[in-house]
């Protein structure tokens, strides 16, 4: 569901339970509501069970359990003092928190509660059971409408929201490919090298005014809409140059005397907008219409997933891939499997430890050390495509990082200065060949920086603005097999390497990809035995030497196969003596492609320094 249909469905939710609620009629008509109407859930009658049976010295019942989110929920009647202690039937006092911990005590321990959320039809009192001891977060009815994401978690199970990310995603895809085909043959020369790129980049300056106006970026929603809208057909071309030209003017440097509503507009920077002498052809009715209605009107682009929609919106505008018909590009999935256990895993892990400081002096230091660590990480992907690896790296630490914020709980003292995030994307670099690729992997991180920036600015409750961009996305234009990375990234100030290189064998390799190797190995019989992917494994081999940067990257599973093992990983292993440090067993490649290919691949992470961690083999999800 959208956020404005989440929103219209809390209020009437308000409406229809507002001073009212029985726990002995009214909890599952109560709970089958909450979840269908304002969450989007089908059917929540095969979602959350009631009355589930607890085997105590005598057979308790628990109000309701949500299996696939580990929620237990103890609900009371609208007169209950959720605070309060209650006699229970063998004489002890408990409050219904206390109630429901002793129920959870005596569940088996896959069923074991995340949550517990004690609520009396008017209050919700939820309880963070990684931290059992503290003050549950309190969600009022009457405040639902503006607070109804904060119960998220109640059916978030990870892969349901990357799921919704997707299908949005795939949509926001579908729209730019009807835009990209109709501007397509107002061109005069549509064959062109120079028009492709017009169009290419045309397109993804429009995509980021339709997320900057859903947003809220550009000043208020709908502004991007409503300044096209107020042309004539024949002026809206010349009102886009204008607009494209003022998003790239400070404001101090702009016409003083230039109309209200194009001053209005923020200046953005970062280069998206400079003037590139990008050909910009005439709009007729029906593309004006595509962009209003369609694009504008009736979809929203603050829901889009950065990570998947870089690399449906490269796929979607790229001839190559759009002649076979098929998007090819990393699933979410996959690419955890590489930063999960390269360096997610850990900090995960780490945050967890540092929330679980009972001393609050101590939590709150270590949740600001832990806070400039992430600041100081940086990564790089030499085969960045869209920058999916990399976006999807920055989601899930700037998410670290808010967990870190929300943790400490920070009031913002009026007129005091003070700057929440510590990280930028300024710390992530790649290398990519593709021109237009590397503009969609700059779009899809400031859109990443943009959403994470707004859920920063609602933990901490402060308002700024985001435009204009003052940190810059590195990605670089290029040949990564012929460029010096260190001229990209100073090899002492990288974190982690990771991606996915491209897969051509050996014997598949074009003349220009051959010498591409040859540039790596040099000439001679090693070359003609190594996969393309392996140039790749080699010169991230050399750059780490010396440091303690890790490297994790996907291959097909022929790079530990056949006659290329022995003369590639005798280099590695021997020559430049790197250890591995994690690896997945042969597993099918999901590259959520239309026509997907049967792709059997493997991941190997390794460093060159020694470690006394564990080796982790993972075969199946398993280790």
């Amino acid at each position: 569901m959208k956020n404005a249909e989440q929103k219209k469905a809390a209020k009437q939710f308000i409406s229809d339970w507002t001073n009212r609620g029985d726990e002995k009629q009214e909890t599952q008509s109560f709970w089958i509501a909450l979840l269908q109407q304002i969450f989007g859930v089908e059917d929540a009658t095969k979602m959350i069970s009631f009355e589930v049976p607890v085997k105590l010295s005598h057979t308790s019942f628990i109000d309701a359990y949500i299996p696939s989110t580990h929620v237990l929920i103890e609900q009371k009647s609208m007169d209950i003092n959720l605070k309060k202690g209650y006699k229970q039937s063998d004489g002890s006092m408990l409050t219904p928190y206390q109630q429901a911990r002793r129920y959870a005590g005596y569940l088996p321990h896959d069923q074991n509660p995340r949550w517990i959320v004690v609520c009396n039809f008017q209050e919700f009192h939820i309880h963070d059971m990684n931290r059992p001891n503290d003050d549950p977060e309190i969600i009022k009815l009457a405040d639902l409408e503006k607070e109804y994401h904060r119960l998220q978690f109640l059916v978030d199970t990870g892969k349901e929201h990357i799921k919704q990310e997707m299908e949005i995603s795939l949509q926001a895809g579908e729209i730019v490919g009807r835009i990209y085909d109709a501007l397509l043959k107002e061109y005069k020369d549509p064959d062109s090298l120079e028009t492709l790129r017009s169009l290419n980049m045309l397109c993804v300056r429009l995509v980021f005014c339709l997320y900057a106006e859903d947003a809220g970026i550009f000043g208020r929603k709908g502004m991007f809409h409503d300044y096209l809208k107020s042309f004539a057909l024949k002026d809206v071309r010349k009102a886009l140059i204008d607009l494209f030209r003022v998003l790239d003017t400070r404001p101090e440097d702009r016409d003083p005397y230039m109309e209200d509503e194009l001053a209005a507009f923020p200046y953005v920077n970062g280069g998206l907008f400079a003037d590139e002498n990008i050909e910009i052809p005439r709009l007729n009715a029906q593309i004006i219409d595509l962009i209003l209605d369609k694009a504008s009107e009736n979809f929203d682009w603050a829901e889009i997933s950065p990570t998947i929609f870089g690399a449906v919106f490269e796929s979607t505008l790229n001839p190559e891939t759009r002649r076979s018909g098929g998007m090819h590009y990393t699933s979410i999935e996959n690419i955890h499997k590489v930063i999960d256990p390269l360096f997610l895993d850990d900090l995960t892990a780490e945050l967890e430890e540092i929330k679980a400081i009972t001393v609050l002096k101590t939590r709150q230091k270590k949740l600001k050390d832990f806070q400039k660590k992430l600041s100081t990480i940086t990564i790089f992907d030499p085969a960045c495509g869209s920058g999916n690896f990399l976006t999807e790296s920055y989601l899930s630490l700037r998410r670290l990082e808010n967990e870190a914020l929300r943790e400490q709980g920070i009031q913002i003292m009026l007129g005091e200065y003070f700057e929440p995030i510590q990280m930028s994307i300024s710390h992530f670099y790649g290398i990519e060949i593709n021109d237009f690729a590397v503009s969609v992997a700059k779009t899809a991180l400031w859109i990443a920086e943009a959403q994470m920036f707004q859920e920063t600015m609602d933990i901490v409750h402060m308002e700024q603005d985001f435009l204009p961009l003052e940190t810059n996305a590195y990605i670089t234009e290029g040949n990564a097999l012929r460029i010096d990375w260190e001229t990209v990234v100073p090899k002492e100030k990288l974190t982690y390497i990771i991606g996915n290189p491209p897969f051509v064998g050996a014997s598949m390799m074009t003349a220009e990809q051959k010498e591409d190797a040859v540039s790596v190995f040099g000439k001679g019989k090693l070359v003609n035995s190594i996969d393309y992917v392996g140039a790749w494994y080699h010169k991230a081999a050399a750059l780490i030497q010396g440091t303690n940067t890790k490297v994790a990257f996907v291959s097909t599973n022929s790079i530990t196969q056949g006659e290329q093992v022995a003369p590639l990983w005798n280099k590695l292993l021997n020559q430049y003596q790197v250890h591995i440090d994690f690896a997945y067993r042969t597993f099918k490649w999901n590259s959520e492609a239309q026509n997907k290919a049967a792709v059997h691949c493997v991941i190997i992470g390794f460093s060159s320094m020694t470690s006394t961690k564990p080796k982790f083999l993972y075969y199946n999800e398993t280790t």
